[in-house]
C-alpha cells in the first residue's frame, strides 16, 4: 500500500504548494519510487470548469475528461504521470456525492453530518488507487484555518490515525516574512500557522519555509524548537528564476531526504537527477531568442494560459533557444492601428477562449500571420478563428462566423462556419448535447484521436504519424460541410476525427508554418518531452528569427 504525504499551507496563499508537491514527486521518482499526486480543493464549485479564468486561472483537462485545477498541470509536467478524474476533488463534489447518496437512501435514514459522512467521503477519495504506487501526495488547497477547509483537515487527521503508524506524514508550507526596518526574518507567522494545525489535531513532520532572504541556522533551529520538528526537516524554499529549478533546489535543501527520514526509510536509494540536470542545461545554455506574440482574451492573468506558457518554454528547450512571450489582448488589436502590435514577432499564437469578445482581433492576427508568412499556431478557438478568416477572405463567405457568437448575442448575424456540437462519438458511445444543457462538464472533454493526412505538415511534425491523440475542451466545432469550399480556397483540413465528421487540424500547405488544431496539445507538454506542435512552432520561429 502507498505511503501518504499530505501537503498543507499556512500564513498566506500562493506559497507554491503545487510546485513543491510536483518537485517532491519528481525527486521521489528520481530515487526509483512510483508516485501519484492529488489535489483537494475546499471551494464549493463542483469543479473549476465554470470558474472565470481571471479568478481561478487555467482549467487543466485530463485524458479521461476531468476539468481540474491548474496544479494538476504542474504534477504532470514534473512527473510525467497522467492525471485522472480521481486525482482532483472539491468540497462541491464531496457534498454532491453525499447528498446523492442520501437521496438514494444509502445512509438508511441517518442524520447526515460533516462527521462522519462528509469526512468518510473525503477519506474514500484519498484512498482510491493506493495499491498502485509507492507514494501518494495529496495537496490541500487554501490555508490552514480557512473555514471551508476544516472537513479536509479533519478527514486527514482521521485517515492518519486509521492507517498503520509510519504510513502518513504531513508537509506544511509557510512564509518567513522579512522586515526591512529591523533587518530580520520573522518566524512568528510560521509558529502561529503550526499552532493552528496542532489545534485541529495535526502536527507537521516537514516544514518548507518560503523566504526571499537566506534563513540563518539559528532561525531554522528556532523554528524546529518551537514547531516541534527536527532541525533537518526545516527546509528553506527561495525564489527561483525558473520553476524547473525546483527539483534540484529542493534536493540541495534536503527535502526528499527529510521526507524519507520521516518515513524511517533508511538507507534510501540514491537519486538519479540526470533528467533535471539536462532540463536546466537546455534552459540556461541557449542559442538566441525568439519573440512570440500570444493574442488572447485573458491576457491580464498569465495563469489563464499557464500550460501554453510552459509548453512554449518546453519548445524553446527542444530548440535550445530562449522564448520571450508577450501577452497581447485581442481587443487591443481591434483598435485603429492595433495590427502593428504584431510587428516584429517571430511567431503568433491564438489560444482558446469562450465568447465573442476579442475575436475580431484574433481574426486580424490570423490574417496577419497568413499574409506575412509568420508562423502561426491556433489552438481551439484559435483554429476556429483561422477557419473563419479563410472563409471570409479567401472563400468569399463575408458573413462567416460562429454560432457561439449568435447564441451569446441572441440574434442571427453570421453564416455558422462554426456550430454548436450536438453529438459526437466517445469510445464506443455516442454523446448528445443541447445548447440548453448546464454549462458544467457538458463540453467535449478529454483525449480524442485525430487521423492525419499523409505528407501533411502536422503529420511531419509528429514524425510521420497518421494518428495522434490530444485533449479537448470545447462545445463548438467547425462545420465539415464547408470543407470542400475552404479547401478549394487553399486551406487544407489535415486532421479529422476517426469517423471523418469533425475537423481536428487545418494548415496552409504553401505557408512557412501555419497550423490550427481543435485540441489543446499544450496540456501534455513536459520539459523532458515537449509537445511536438510547440517544438515545431518554435523551430519555425527560430528559423524566421535568423532570416531577419
Amino acid at each position: 500500500m502507498a505511503r501518504y504525504i499530505f501537503i498543507t499551507g499556512g500564513v498566506v496563499s500562493s506559497l507554491g504548494k503545487g510546485l513543491a508537491s510536483a518537485a517532491l514527486g519528481a525527486l521521489l521518482q528520481a530515487r526509483g519510487y512510483t508516485v501519484r499526486l492529488r489535489k483537494l480543493d475546499p471551494y464549493l464549485n463542483v469543479d473549476p470548469g465554470t470558474m472565470s479564468p481571471f479568478e481561478h486561472g487555467e482549467v487543466f483537462v485530463t485524458d479521461d475528461g476531468a476539468e481540474t485545477d491548474l496544479d494538476l498541470g504542474h504534477y504532470e509536467r514534473f512527473t510525467g504521470v497522467h492525471a485522472r478524474k480521481t486525482d482532483s476533488i472539491s468540497s462541491g463534489r464531496i457534498y454532491s456525492n453525499v447528498l446523492e447518496k442520501e437521496r438514494r437512501g444509502e445512509y438508511l435514514g441517518k442524520t447526515i453530518q460533516v462527521i462522519p459522512h462528509v469526512t468518510n467521503e473525503i477519506k474514500e477519495f484519498i484512498a482510491i488507487g493506493d495499491d498502485e504506487v509507492d507514494f501518494m501526495l495529496c495537496e490541500i488547497g487554501g490555508t490552514v484555518g480557512d473555514i471551508e477547509g476544516l472537513p479536509f483537515f479533519e478527514a486527514i487527521r482521521q485517515f492518519t490515525h486509521e492507517r498503520p503508524r509510519g504510513e502518513c506524514i504531513l508537509m506544511h508550507l509557510t512564509l518567513l516574512p522579512y522586515l526591512a526596518a529591523s533587518g530580520e526574518l520573522k518566524t512568528k507567522p510560521t509558529q502561529h500557522s503550526v499552532k493552528e494545525l496542532q489545534s485541529i489535531g495535526l502536527a507537521p513532520d516537514v516544514l518548507v519555509c518560503r523566504s526571499e532572504h537566506p534563513i540563518p541556522e539559528k532561525e531554522r533551529a528556532k523554528i524546529a524548537l518551537f514547531c516541534n520538528v527536527r532541525p533537518d526537516a526545516v527546509i528553506p524554499a527561495y525564489d527561483l528564476s525558473s520553476i524547473y529549478e525546483a527539483p534540484l533546489a529542493y534536493h540541495r535543501a534536503g527535502l526528499d531526504q527529510a521526507v524519507l527520514n520521516a518515513f524511517a526509510i533508511s538507507p534510501a536509494p540514491r537519486p538519479d537527477l540526470t533528467r533535471w540536470e539536462d532540463v536546466i542545461d537546455r534552459l540556461t545554455n541557449t542559442d538566441g531568442t525568439v519573440k512570440i506574440a500570444i493574442v488572447g482574451k485573458y491576457t491580464q492573468l498569465e495563469d489563464a494560459y499557464k500550460s501554453i506558457a510552459e509548453a512554449l518554454t518546453h519548445g524553446g528547450m527542444a530548440n535550445r533557444v530562449k522564448v520571450k512571450s508577450d501577452w497581447i489582448a485581442a481587443e487591443d488589436i481591434e483598435a485603429e492601428g492595433g495590427i502593428h502590435l504584431l510587428d516584429g514577432y517571430h511567431g503568433i499564437i491564438v489560444p482558446g477562449g469562450f465568447g465573442e469578445r476579442g475575436t475580431e482581433g484574433m481574426l486580424t492576427a490570423a490574417r496577419y500571420a497568413r499574409e506575412k508568412n509568420v508562423p502561426y499556431l491556433g489552438i481551439c478557438l484559435g483554429m476556429q478563428m483561422a477557419v473563419i478568416e479563410a472563409a471570409r477572405n479567401l472563400a468569399g463567405i463575408e458573413d462567416a462566423g460562429s454560432e457561439e457568437f449568435d447564441h451569446e448575442a441572441g440574434e442571427t448575424r453570421f453564416t455558422p462556419i462554426v456550430y454548436h456540437l450536438k453529438e459526437w462519438v466517445q469510445g464506443n458511445y455516442k454523446v448528445q448535447r443541447s445548447v440548453h444543457d448546464d454549462k458544467g462538464g457538458t463540453m467535449r472533454l478529454g483525449a480524442y484521436t485525430a487521423i492525419l493526412k499523409p505528407d501533411s505538415k502536422i503529420s511531419e511534425i509528429y514524425d510521420g504519424a497518421l494518428e495522434i491523440e490530444d485533449r479537448h475542451r470545447h462545445r463548438y466545432e467547425v462545420d465539415g460541410s464547408y470543407i470542400p469550399q475552404l479547401e478549394q480556397a487553399g486551406l487544407c483540413f489535415s486532421g479529422m476525427s476517426p469517423d471523418g465528421k469533425l475537423p481536428e487540424a487545418v494548415e496552409y500547405p504553401d505557408h512557412r508554418w501555419f497550423v490550427g488544431v481543435q485540441a489543446h496539445p499544450e496540456l501534455k507538454s513536459k520539459p523532458f518531452d515537449p509537445a511536438p506542435l510547440f517544438a515545431g512552432f518554435i523551430e519555425a520561429a527560430k528559423e524566421g528569427a535568423r532570416l531577419v
